[in-house]
C-alpha cells in the first residue's frame, strides 16, 4: 500500500484493522476531535486515562491527547510501547512549569508536601509527593492533615479554587492553561442573558471571575456527569470544546453552548495542541508504531510513586 496516497485510505477501517493486528488499545481524552473519541477503546479525563492505562494488557497503547498523558501512560506501563499521534501535542500549562525552575521553587519550602497537577512533565512529577487531577485534587487535599503545609502546582486557578473551598493555606505555583484562562466573563454574561435558564458549567482551571458564574465547577468528567444527570435542558460550557461531543451524544435532547474566549470571534475555545491529533496521524502512528514516548528510567522511577499514590488515594 502506498502510505503517501492517504486520500484513498479509509482511515477508520485501517485503524481498526491495525489495532487488532497489533494488539493495540486507543485511549482518547475528552478534548480530542469527535471522530477520534468515537474510534477510541476508552475515553476519559486525565484521571480515568491514568487508571485505565495502569490495568491494560495490550502490547501497544496509543494515547490520543497531549504529550504529558503519553508520559504518564509510559510511566505506569514501562513494558508497553506507548505512542502519540503527534509528538508536537504539548500543553501550555505543563510548559508554564519547567522542572529546573520548579525544583528551585520547591527547595524554598523544605517542610512542605508537594502536590502537582497531572498536567506536568515527568520531570516535574519526579519532584512531587502526590500527583492529582481536577477530578480528585479537592479530596486528596482534604484527606491530608489540617496542619500539613502544601505546595500546589502548576495551575494557579485550580490551586486558588481548592484553597478557597478547603480553607487550606497553600503555596501556589504561578502557572495557567491558555485555553481556560481565555474564557470571556462578559461574553458568558451575554450568553446567560440570551439563555436565562441555562446552567453554567466551569472547569476550575478558569479564572475566579468565571468560576463565580458557575452552577457547577468541576473536572471535565464531573461537568459531563452533571449535564447527564440534571433536569436542566440548556448549558453554557466553559472548558475545552471537545467535551461537547460527548455531552451531545449523551444528551441529544439538551442544548450545549460553548463559552467563547476573549480575543476571538469564534464561538468556541479549542486547545490547538489537542486538535493536532487527526485520524490520518492516528493511522500512520499505528502503521509505523511511531512516534513513541520514552521517559528516562530514573525520572520514571521517581515519577511513578506520586502517580501511584494518587491512584491509591483515589480508591479510598
Amino acid at each position: 500500500m502506498n502510505v503517501d496516497n492517504t486520500s484513498a485510505i479509509d482511515f477508520k477501517k485501517e485503524i481498526l484493522r491495525l489495532k487488532e493486528e497489533k494488539n493495540a488499545i486507543i485511549l482518547a481524552h475528552y478534548y480530542q476531535k469527535g471522530e477520534i473519541q468515537d474510534i477510541a477503546d476508552h475515553i476519559g479525563d486525565s484521571l480515568a486515562l491514568a487508571q485505565i492505562a495502569s490495568t491494560l494488557d495490550a502490547d501497544i497503547i496509543v494515547l490520543c491527547g497531549v504529550h504529558f498523558m503519553g508520559e504518564t501512560a509510559k510511566i505506569l506501563c514501562p513494558d508497553k510501547k506507548v505512542l502519540v499521534p503527534d509528538m508536537a501535542a504539548g500543553c501550555s500549562l505543563a510548559d508554564s512549569c519547567p522542572a529546573d525552575s520548579f525544583k528551585e521553587f520547591v527547595s524554598q519550602y523544605p517542610d512542605h508536601t508537594v502536590i502537582s497537577y497531572v498536567n506536568t512533565s515527568a520531570a516535574v512529577k519526579a519532584l512531587t509527593d502526590i500527583v492529582v487531577t481536577s477530578s480528585n485534587a479537592m479530596k486528596i487535599v482534604e484527606s491530608l492533615p489540617a496542619e500539613e503545609k502544601i505546595i500546589f502546582g502548576p495551575d494557579r486557578n485550580l490551586g486558588r479554587y481548592i484553597s478557597s473551598v478547603t480553607g487550606r493555606d497553600m503555596v501556589i505555583w504561578d502557572g495557567a492553561c491558555h485555553v481556560h484562562e481565555q474564557f470571556s466573563l462578559e461574553k458568558i454574561v451575554e450568553l446567560k442573558k440570551k439563555h436565562p435558564m441555562a446552567h453554567v458549567l466551569v472547569h476550575p482551571e478558569c479564572k475566579k471571575s468565571v468560576q463565580l458564574l458557575a452552577d457547577c465547577t468541576g473536572s471535565t468528567a464531573a461537568l459531563l456527569d452533571y449535564a447527564v444527570n440534571s433536569d436542566i435542558k440548556e448549558f453554557i460550557v466553559a472548558t475545552e470544546s471537545g467535551i461537547l461531543h460527548q455531552m451531545r451524544k449523551s444528551c441529544p435532547d439538551k442544548l450545549f453552548i460553548p463559552a467563547p474566549p476573549e480575543d476571538s470571534v469564534c464561538a468556541c475555545n479549542d486547545c490547538s495542541f489537542m486538535k493536532l491529533n487527526t485520524m490520518e496521524k492516528l493511522y500512520k502512528c499505528l502503521l509505523d508504531e511511531s512516534p513513541e514516548v520514552t521517559v528516562d528510567a530514573d525520572v520514571a522511577e521517581k515519577a511513578k510513586l506520586p502517580i501511584l499514590r494518587m491512584l491509591e488515594m483515589s480508591k479510598k
